[in-house]
């Protein structure tokens, strides 16, 4: 017997049911949901924020007034160093984020309604190569499209993002996966950028109240050393034990924050593959013949 509050994801749904669904689904599932994400992306976790502490340590000593005067070359270098380790765990967090993401929606459906932490784990660990290769083939083409001009970035970033999807629930390769998306977009584009930029907004505003903390302790910092004859002390707020402390809170949050726009482009993904495939239609309609 289904669950009375189960939420079909097999449906077409307009822009507002797509929001308000996506926060339903978090307010019944939010604990399960959130539990399972740290379990399984926990230790990833763990490891970004320490690289994001040393990257802090390391600007702090990297911009000192004796560093830039005798070897400025050398001071960039280190840094662009830190940007790449940076963009490195940030691609397999994200990537490790959407694995967990999608496959707690799919255990979800499959037991209608309860899904089931270790089948969770399973799929992770079995597709995180896959995963990982499809998240840095998304990420290299949006930065290139970016970096060419800024409007194919926002493009392929929109295109794109419903190429994880297809892979879980479609189980297809990374570059069916891929060339798929612009398939199942077509003619929607403007209707799931309507989504996402309103998911992304909302979440963007939340995730910057839990940013205000550290923002309005930074200013106070840099302000007394404003007067400074020595410009590269402001650097040093970076190894104040009492910003990391808020800059890694407000990371963290900001980071489960980040989980919510990936439950709207499952909605979004099979909003239009409903359209296009009527799926859960079919799928439906056979149930009938078997209880039959």
């Amino acid at each position: 017997m289904e669950d009375y509050n189960f939420i079909e994801f097999k449906k077409e749904r307009d822009l507002g049911a797509i929001i308000s669904d996506t926060f339903a689904f978090i307010r019944q599932n939010w604990k399960d949901y959130f539990i399972t994400i740290l379990k399984i992306v926990g230790p990833v976790l763990l490891m970004t924020l320490a690289v994001l502490i040393f990257y802090l340590l390391a600007i702090s000593d990297i911009f000192n007034k004796s560093a830039m005067e005798s070897n400025p070359g050398g001071v960039f270098s280190k840094l662009l160093s830190w940007v790449f380790a940076i963009m490195f765990v940030y691609v397999m967090l994200y990537s490790l984020l959407s694995m967990t993401s999608l496959f707690f929606i799919k255990s979800y459906i499959d037991n209608k309604g309860k899904p089931d932490f270790h089948e969770v784990k399973e799929q992770v660990y079995k597709n995180v190569w896959k995963f990982l290769g499809l998240g840095i083939l998304v990420a290299a083409v949006t930065v290139l499209g970016a970096v060419m001009c800024y409007l194919p970035g926002i493009f392929l970033g929109v295109t794109l993002s419903l190429a994880t999807s297809i892979l879980v629930f479609e189980e297809r390769s990374i570059s069916d996966s891929f060339s798929h998306s612009f398939t199942l977009i077509k003619g929607e584009w403007w209707n799931t950028f309507g989504v996402l930029i309103v998911v992304w907004l909302l979440i963007g505003l939340l995730g910057q109240v839990f940013s205000v903390p550290t923002l309005i302790y930074q200013f106070v910092k840099m302000g007394t050393v404003a007067g400074n004859n020595d410009p590269t002390k402001i650097f040093e707020v970076f190894k104040d034990p009492i910003y990391l402390a808020l800059n890694i809170g407000a990371y963290v949050f900001q980071f489960m924050l980040y989980s919510i726009p990936l439950i709207s482009t499952v909605f979004i993904y099979f909003d239009l593959n409903e359209q296009k495939n009527a799926t859960g239609t079919f799928e439906k309609i056979d149930n009938l013949g078997n209880h039959n």
